[in-house]
């Protein structure tokens, strides 16, 4: 970050503990072990160069010759997730989030790689022990009405700690900040919330994170996540205390932009869910304390857009319209990458697309079954509904390209010694030969290696484009190994927050799952989605529920490792693990692509992998 000024009391306040000011590009820069993922480009491309280096642009960066004012509307099949920042854990809320909240640290669309001083008054330092962590916050940024303050670090405070409650299912919170001092080991009731002993304000401009290990480095990294948003609790302890809480109605928002809501109460009055959610300037916003240049007057989101290749279609041939928040359906893609590459925004996913298979539903839990069905598939056939060759390689592993750990892992290639992963186009052979070893061990099997069981197999899929097909392709490859599907189709939103995300729904198969980075490292790749301990009743992103006691425990063993090659090296060996386990089919490390009409200055955010509603614009 460019701000490097010092921390002239941060001395006096650790009682003469040794401090030291450490960049967040720093940091990110080790995590990445000298590979910037969008600047300089470490994709699947057999070259060694970005995927993003083919056919299309990739629209990222200032916008500085964006035009202030006018109006663009938003096309999208679903909802958000949440408003809740202590919440929002999902792509398209993400879109929304960092145009209408603000962060400790966030980043640019020139660069994901090297976060910028948001709400924070310059980088962190943090203590030689890697223990505690001190923040300094600027003066002058406020919230909407009706709260109409100004944001002080008690209430970045309140924001962490209430994403430890039941009340506030954050998806995260017990995987990147259970290690500060106080925090609860597992979410607790809003009514029993304690003050964490951890987070400490000395004053309204000074935040100290004292942790209980030495993992400050990683900590420090996820400062950009939406965890970090002020939340004014005098304000929000009300909904707070209801279980869920109701603060997603009554967010106190302190972007460039706000969702409409009533200046007097609060209350969100811009979002019906499913059909509309309205984005207007906030009145509170000082463009003096923010590097968004925040061009357009307003955004109408607007829902309810189920078949994307409509939706696709209307944008490049409309004005004043983006789309979407799911990737572009394949037909369109071909399209776009020959006749409207100016209106294509292009980006690398940092993340693995897969079909996750639920180890906790039969016959799934056996995992013969599970290496059957990876090797009978054909993820060709998968990828093809992303786009193809063109758009990336295909996912070996759950360490995408880019991430401290996927050279350790074989690269594109993954790990030979796993046969089941070798044959992208399918083996019918091998998946007989382990369907029978499936067999030998109770699971009903035919003579020829198809599964017999009469059950119909929960499986919850998408209904827009292009995660539809990719889901019917595997209705299909499913189908040919024998399993009956009880095949249903929802909204993405719906599929995450009712199904897949929710372990007490029993669903056997989620076609549609992809994990993308939280920040650059390997920890924050596999432990929310691999790690039995983070296994959540709301919000679990581990959604093969996956239980292993020996990666739990590799895992807490390497989250205390320094950044470094030993660091990657000890996630790679858990990935094996973890692919050893064939909880899922990886089938795409894969671009992210966005368009907009021809009259949109459309800008991607690599962090994100979708428009940036701040720095985008009319031409």
């Amino acid at each position: 970050m460019t701000t490097q000024r010092t921390v002239g009391t941060a001395h006096a306040i650790q009682k003469g503990l040794s401090m030291r000011r450490v960049s967040l590009g720093r940091l990110v820069t080790l995590l990445l072990a000298a590979c910037a993922l969008i600047a300089a480009g470490c994709g699947g491309d057999d070259s060694g160069g970005s995927s993003s280096s083919k056919g299309g642009g990739t629209k990222t960066g200032a916008n500085t010759g964006g035009k202030q004012g006018g109006s663009v509307t938003f096309l999208a099949a679903a909802d958000v997730d949440y408003l809740d920042p202590g919440q929002t854990y999902y792509t398209f809320g993400y879109m929304v989030h960092y145009a209408v909240n603000r962060t400790l640290y966030s980043f640019t669309p020139e660069d994901s790689n090297k976060p910028v001083a948001d709400i924070a008054d310059g980088d962190p330092t943090i203590s030689d022990d890697s223990k505690t962590i001190t923040v300094k916050i600027k003066k002058g940024i406020k919230f909407a009405p009706p709260v109409s303050r100004e944001v002080t670090t008690k209430d970045i405070k309140y924001a962490i700690e209430r994403a430890f409650t039941s009340n506030v299912p954050s998806g995260y919170a017990t995987s990147y900040f259970a290690e500060i001092e106080g925090a609860p080991a597992a979410p607790v009731k809003y009514q029993k919330l304690k003050d964490f002993s951890g987070l400490q304000t000395p004053d309204d401009q000074t935040l100290i994170i004292k942790l209980t290990k030495p993992v400050a480095q990683r900590v420090a990294a996820a400062l950009v996540m939406p965890i970090t948003t002020p939340v004014p609790r005098e304000y929000a302890s009300k909904f707070d205390q209801k279980a869920p809480s109701t603060y997603d109605q009554y967010v106190a928002f302190t972007g460039p932009y706000m969702v409409k809501n009533d200046p007097t109460t609060g209350k969100v009055v811009g979002r019906d869910p499913g059909k509309k959610i309205e984005i207007v300037r906030n009145p509170n916003w000082s463009k003096d304390t923010d590097y968004r240049p925040a061009y357009f007057d307003s955004v109408t989101i607007e829902e309810g857009n189920d078949d994307t290749t409509v939706a696709e279609r209307r944008t490049l041939s409309g004005s004043k319209l983006m789309c979407c928040d799911g990737e572009v359906p394949i037909a369109i893609l071909k399209r776009a990458l020959t006749r409207y590459k100016d209106q294509l925004g292009r980006v690398p996913g940092g993340g693995t697309r897969w079909i996750a298979l639920n180890t906790t539903q039969k016959p799934f839990d056996n995992l013969n079954v599970r290496k059957a069905v990876i090797a009978g598939f054909d993820r060709n056939a998968l990828r093809l509904t992303r786009g193809g060759e063109e758009v990336g390689p295909i996912a070996q592993s759950f360490i995408p390209p880019g991430i401290p750990g996927h050279d350790e892992s074989g690269g594109d290639q993954g790990f030979t010694d796993f046969d089941w992963m070798q044959t992208p186009a399918g083996d019918p052979a091998l998946s007989k030969k382990y369907m029978l070893a499936a067999k030998a061990e109770g699971v009903p099997v035919s003579a020829d290696g198809k599964y017999a069981g009469t059950d119909r197999i929960l499986t919850i899929a998408t209904n827009a484009d292009p995660g539809k097909t990719t889901a019917t392709v595997a209705q299909t490859e499913l189908n040919k190994l024998g399993f009956k599907l009880n095949f249903r189709l929802v909204p993405q939103d719906v599929l995450y927050t009712k199904f897949c995300g929710v372990p007490k729904a029993a669903v056997a198969i989620c076609p549609n799952v992809g994990w993308f980075k939280d920040f650059q490292d390997p920890e924050s790749m596999l432990e929310p989605t691999f790690d039995g301990t983070a296994i959540k009743p709301q919000g679990n992103v581990n959604w093969s529920q996956i239980n292993e006691p020996g990666i739990n425990a590799a895992m807490k063993k390497a989250a205390l490792l320094p950044i470094g090659p030993e660091r990657s090296k000890a996630w790679a060996d858990i990935n094996k693990l973890i692919v050893a386990q064939a909880p899922g089919i990886p089938y795409v490390w894969d671009d992210s692509f966005q368009t907009a009409s021809s009259d949109v200055n459309a800008v991607m955010n690599g962090y994100y992998t979708t428009w940036d509603l701040s720095f985008s614009s009319l031409k």
